[in-house]
């Protein structure tokens, strides 16, 4: 996170290595270029300071003067009000709900699948990596007439959506080359500044960068 720059406010982000919601809240402090300190912590034994701010002492956890945020969807969105340039969510509420819809269902229909595969045996695994892999297959051709996720401008669901592909090849998942729209959606956000800045050690031996 050294590469952040444009020192905004001091901030302080308690952090899981390599876990996908800190994540996805680094990608919008370097997209926004906010300058924090970053804390890594296990969340085995979370250190006194985190427990004492958070009731339910988990990462992320954003620390700002006196506010204390625990939940990357609500750290994203404050800190996309707080540094509106450049903004992450568009400003008509139909659209805003939109992006909100998108991140639910991210969340609900993606992420305990790759839980399951980190977590669960290679039985139930191997089913979630099948379901992940034709579940992002499926939306691919949205990425032949948009550059970002349902939208022209890249925003929060994009940023969530960086979080997960970047993780694919650790989770044993491998896009087929016929998903040329998909390929094309996560070079974009791969070769994104913000998205490269934000990565942790261990998110940097998921895939060479």
């Amino acid at each position: 996170m050294a590469a952040l720059a444009n020192r905004r406010s001091a901030m302080t982000l308690f952090t899981e290595p390599g876990d996908m919601a800190g994540h996805r809240v680094r990608i919008v402090l370097a997209e926004k270029g906010i300058s924090a300190d970053v804390v890594e912590v296990d969340p085995a034994a979370p250190p006194e300071d985190l427990v004492e701010l958070n009731p339910y002492a988990t990462a992320p956890t954003l620390v700002d003067r006196d506010l204390v945020l625990y939940e990357d969807r609500v750290i994203s969105e404050y800190l996309d009000e707080r540094f509106p340039h450049p903004p992450l969510m568009p400003v008509d509420p139909v659209a805003r709900a939109n992006v909100r819809q998108l991140r639910y269902r991210i969340r609900q229909d993606w992420e305990p699948l790759v839980h399951d595969v980190l977590h669960k045996g290679e039985k139930t695994a191997a089913r979630a990596r099948k379901e992940l892999r034709e579940g992002l297959v499926a939306i691919g051709p949205l990425f032949d007439s948009m550059n970002w996720f349902m939208s022209d401008d890249f925003g929060l669901a994009d940023v969530d959506m960086a979080a997960l592909l970047w993780r694919l090849p650790a989770l044993g998942i491998e896009i087929p080359e016929k998903a040329t729209g998909l390929i094309g959606y996560g070079e974009r956000l791969f070769q994104r500044p913000a998205v490269r800045e934000s990565l942790d050690e261990v998110e940097r031996d998921m895939r060479s960068v």
